[in-house]
């Protein structure tokens, strides 16, 4: 998979000549507004045996050959590399598709065997219907090796369209987390209509995963939370409802997102964590948390006190960092996800937690806001997609924010009324996956399905094996 960013007057058809790639295969993987006008700075998928590489510091072209499995020459060629011994850390390089001819004789055994891969990869990445049917002299594309991951999707969507979301992008999941139970000051939890999602998600061997929250629609939930909290027999009662309702609707482990809690009750969360380990591991349940962005241990407010990062490493099976909403609705027009911030929170995650305990938080909408922002108002929220058709509706110039890796642009409505727009695109989808490969984290974790991005899915499925429930 590459990643072309659209210069001006470029069309769609120059693009597909230029990478030899079918227009209606771009428009497919990119899902397009309107094919016959691209906007200037537009990132788009181009669906190709290639893909980039980011030089590390240090990084030399051997490394790099070695790593992908082509020859420093090839390295070379792409890219017109004039003095192969001055490598820019940062600098993109693109690495070309490692191609086979078929030898007389031989089959897809013998040259999945000869580049250790599988049959089945070979036929996914050149799309042939029948392994027996290549013949010799034939091109044929070899799938490189992807790190494992797992990923988690949270969903807010009512039952039957959050089931509809997950039968269109499931295979690129292995947990799915419908949002959320919210517990009651007795223990006891609100009930959530969830059987058509879960009905969904088994069929596409996915992991349930219970989430339950303090937070609604009308209050944070701190009085909430220290009501459970404070009390040894609420928690009991709680975490026995849990397991209950585990057992009957089919959930294989729990998430815990209790957020503003007040910093009195640190230790309470951590206690009760513990308590949940106990109680749900001997049933073979697995245990794990949400915490909010966190970049040191001394952070305070009231967001960020009572999630002690280093005992939420130690306890749960695994952590969910919340690395999003910097750009939240009440802010000044800014990027949601901006990568420098999450790259520090990670960092200091991993000061505390282990790395195959860490999944790195990824939201997946757009913001608009008004132009000038005025205080307290509030942005619009709704998805990448709908960003892209906002801006080609107003033919927009993509602007990108490098420190933040983040895409936004700008428009004035019907009305005369100025818009600023943050959303995310394949570049900064690629950022965060590469944050992801650099620290060798344990997974991703999406918030929130319902808002369409095919973009993110394809880029996903391109740099990660996903792994799925047995």
């Amino acid at each position: 998979m590459l990643i072309h960013v659209v210069s001006r007057g470029e069309t769609l058809w120059q693009i597909a000549e230029r990478y030899d790639v079918h227009q209606s295969t771009i428009q497919q993987v990119n899902q397009l507004p309107n094919p016959n006008q691209l906007l200037i700075g537009q990132a788009i998928v181009i669906p190709t045996g290639g893909v980039l590489h980011t030089i590390q510091p240090n990084e030399n072209l051997w490394a790099i050959s070695r790593n992908y499995g082509v020859s420093v020459n090839t390295i070379i060629n792409a890219n017109q590399i004039t003095n192969p011994d001055l490598l820019y850390t940062g600098v993109t390089l693109y690495i070309p598709p490692i191609v086979h001819i078929v030898q007389p004789g031989q089959n897809l055994f013998q040259i999945a065997n000869l580049y250790g891969t599988s049959i089945q990869a070979i036929l996914a990445e050149n799309q042939l219907p029948n392994p027996n049917l290549i013949n010799a002299g034939a091109h044929i594309t070899i799938p490189r090796r992807k790190p494992s991951i797992e990923v988690n999707a949270y969903s807010y969507q009512k039952d039957d369209e959050a089931a509809e979301t997950v039968n269109e992008i499931g295979n690129f999941l292995t947990i799915f987390s419908p949002f959320a139970y919210i517990i009651k000051e007795d223990g006891s939890l609100e009930p959530f209509a969830d059987n058509s999602m879960l009905a969904a998600a088994h069929a596409k061997n996915i992991i349930p995963m219970l989430a339950i929250t303090n937070l609604s629609v009308t209050s944070t939930g701190s009085n909430l939370a220290h009501t459970v909290l404070s009390s040894p027999e609420k928690r009991e009662k709680l975490l026995t409802n849990v397991l209950q309702l585990m057992k009957d609707k089919g959930y294989k482990g729990l998430n815990i997102d209790f957020e503003y809690v007040r910093p009195g009750d640190r230790e309470n969360y951590n206690q009760f964590l513990q308590l949940a380990v106990d109680r749900l591991h001997p049933q073979g349940y697995f245990v794990s948390t949400a915490v909010a962005p966190k970049t040191s241990s001394s952070q305070e407010g009231l967001l960020y006190t009572a999630h002690d990062y280093e005992a939420h490493g130690r306890i749960a099976d695994f952590v969910i960092l919340m690395t999003y909403e910097w750009g939240w609705r009440g802010a000044s027009p800014q990027a949601i996800s901006p990568i420098n911030q999450m790259r520090r929170v990670v960092e200091y995650a991993l000061s505390v937690i282990p790395a195959n305990k860490i999944y790195l938080g990824f939201q997946i909408y757009a913001r608009d806001w008004k132009i000038p922002h005025t205080k307290g108002a509030t942005a619009e929220t709704f998805s990448p997609q709908e960003a892209v058709r906002r801006a080609t509706k107003f033919n927009s110039i993509i602007r990108y924010n490098e420190t933040a890796q983040s895409p936004f642009f700008r428009y004035v409505d019907e009305q005369g009324q100025g818009h600023e727009v943050w959303f995310e695109d394949a570049r900064s989808a690629q950022a965060k996956f590469d944050i992801v490969k650099q620290y060798n984290l344990r997974g991703i974790s999406y918030w929130a399905l319902g808002y369409p991005y095919p973009q993110n899915w394809a880029l996903l499925n391109a740099n990660f094996e996903i792994q799925k429930d047995d």
